[in-house]
């Protein structure tokens, strides 16, 4: 999976349809952690692809919440994005406002992980360091267990997404736990410089 869209004009279309730095925060997350996956399942020369995908999935979101999904293609069109990547932004909806089924594993990744980020991040805002870096698995089971917090995130989709690697949850915890160490501190330097 290739694409000729470089990150300067990713960055540029996101920037573009979204201005709150929550939505701009999550994107920069799901980047660095689409990124960290490509490298630890094997498929290092795909990485700036992944991370791509993971930079663009929620492009439509914050002016089309109720088309999301939906809008994508028109505006990922305005960067000549291939339809491979508007293919992986688009599946990440899988379910719920698209119908365009997850296929490669990148994608199944971005589905599984887009939710379960947003519900680390949630859990890292309550912790005394404000950090990643010293959650553990155990830590975000108490929290995904706990259906009062974070009720956003839905569960249901994390499991299904996990189902779909066929992970068990623990692994899939595990992995973005470390992916979102990886990227911690470059996330918070692109929240900084916008």
């Amino acid at each position: 999976m290739t694409t000729s869209v470089t990150r300067e004009e990713a960055l540029s279309l996101l920037k573009k349809y979204n201005k709150e730095p929550f939505h701009l925060l999550h994107a920069f997350t799901v980047e660095g952690v689409m990124k960290w996956f490509a490298q630890d399942l094997g498929y290092g020369e795909e990485a700036g692809y992944w991370s791509l995908a993971g930079l663009l999935h929620d492009v439509d979101f914050e002016c089309y919440p109720e088309e999301h999904c939906k809008k994508a293609p028109g505006l990922l069109a305005e960067i000549q994005a291939g339809e491979d990547l508007t293919h992986s932004v688009c599946s990440h909806g899988y379910g719920i406002c698209s119908d365009v089924e997850p296929a490669h594993t990148m994608e199944k990744v971005l589905f599984a992980t887009d939710e379960l980020t947003g519900l680390i991040g949630a859990a890292v805002k309550m912790r005394p360091s404000k950090s990643v870096m010293d959650l553990e698995v155990s830590g975000l089971k108490k929290k995904f267990k706990d259906k009062k917090f974070a009720a956003g995130c839905s569960r249901d989709i994390i499991r299904q997404g996990a189902e779909m690697l066929g992970w068990e949850l623990d692994e899939l915890f595990c992995k973005t736990i470390e992916a979102m160490k990886s990227c911690e501190t470059s996330v918070q330097e692109q929240m900084k410089a916008d």
